[in-house]
């Protein structure tokens, strides 16, 4: 009788410690807000290729048409980490919300895409037109500063606040004239509206970054967590440029795109996870121009950018990625 008890306390141990092992090892759960489009490929490659499970990572995936809508839903509580550009970022940051910008994972430039029966050919032709763009993002942006190049103020355009999704129908019905986004949404309106559209060379006016970020109690107690998440990704960058067409096939099926129309626009997206000059100027500039332009609020002045660029968990898994310098 002893040892039948005896055996059972082992066999009651050994599961115990079993349970508490597997406890142990219990994947970590990270709620992703990304705006489902090519620009987030490097989280979208890490998600369908299981490089977030490799490193112990359970990610759920919640998808927005915007960068803006993802860090508003991290902001909200609603997700842990943001796929987002910089214009989202600068007006969280002028309204001193506590964020951590982790590192850029790519840079694109945004376009136009026009009906051709609107006769817009330059850019200058688009004094008294009807354009469509997305407040609040980098759309905006590259709005006014393609404006800007074309010697024209907004006073000279029509300008329409709507989502990236809507711009397609809006030109299809004649309610507007062209539509400055960042892809896929460029090359939708191509596929759906044919010979009646063509994009304009705005090459060089805007190239929009697309970062990753938390806040920053999130950070402080999940450091262990978010270098993980970074280490994922870094792999999937790898993987991107070792395998080119598999990553377009993977990304084009995640976003909803055909392979045949992504791939003559692959090289649009210059993929780095990294902190760089370019990461911090293209803040320094957005913040200013919102002051400048009065997108910001009352009072507000340009942030140290080194309260929100957080490097540390870049520094602990590639930290010759981290080349801002006093970072």
């Amino acid at each position: 009788m002893k040892h039948g008890i005896s055996r059972y306390l082992l066999v009651g141990a050994m599961t115990l410690a079993a349970l508490n092992a597997g406890l142990a090892n219990a994947a970590e759960k990270i709620r992703l807000a990304q705006n489902l489009a090519p620009i987030s490929g490097l989280v979208i490659i890490a998600k369908e290729k299981g490089l977030f499970d490799k490193h112990g990572l359970d990610v759920t995936v919640s998808n927005f048409t915007s960068g803006r809508q993802a860090l508003e839903t991290v902001l909200g509580g609603g997700a842990d980490i943001a796929t987002t550009a910089e214009a989202p970022i600068t007006a969280a940051a002028l309204a001193r919300q506590k964020i951590s910008l982790l590192a850029r994972m790519v840079y694109s430039d945004d376009k136009t895409l026009v009906s051709k029966a609107s006769g817009i050919n330059t850019p200058a032709d688009l004094k008294g037109k009807r354009i469509a763009y997305t407040a609040g993002t980098g759309g905006e942006i590259y709005t006014l500063t393609l404006l800007k190049k074309a010697g024209l103020t907004r006073n000279d355009v029509t300008l329409v606040n709507l989502r990236p999704q809507d711009m397609v129908s809006a030109l299809a019905t004649n309610s507007i004239d062209a539509y400055n986004t960042w892809e896929p949404h460029i090359v939708n309106g191509k596929k759906a509206l044919g010979d009646k559209v063509k994009e304009i060379d705005t090459r060089g006016v805007y190239a929009e970054t697309f970062n990753l970020v938390v806040p920053q109690d999130y950070l402080a107690k999940n450091g262990k967590t978010v270098a993980a998440f970074l280490q994922a990704v870094l792999e999937a960058e790898r993987f991107l440029k070792a395998n080119r067409d598999e990553s377009i096939a993977v990304i084009a099926t995640a976003t909803g795109m055909k392979k045949e129309e992504l791939a003559p626009i692959w090289n649009d997206y210059i993929f780095d996870l990294v902190l760089d000059d370019l990461t911090l100027n293209t803040l320094k500039n957005h913040a200013q121009w919102r002051l400048d332009s009065g997108n910001a609020p009352t009072g507000a002045t340009i942030p140290d950018f080194n309260d929100i660029i957080f490097a540390a968990p870049l520094k602990q898994v590639a930290p010759e990625r981290v080349k801002i310098k006093g970072l």
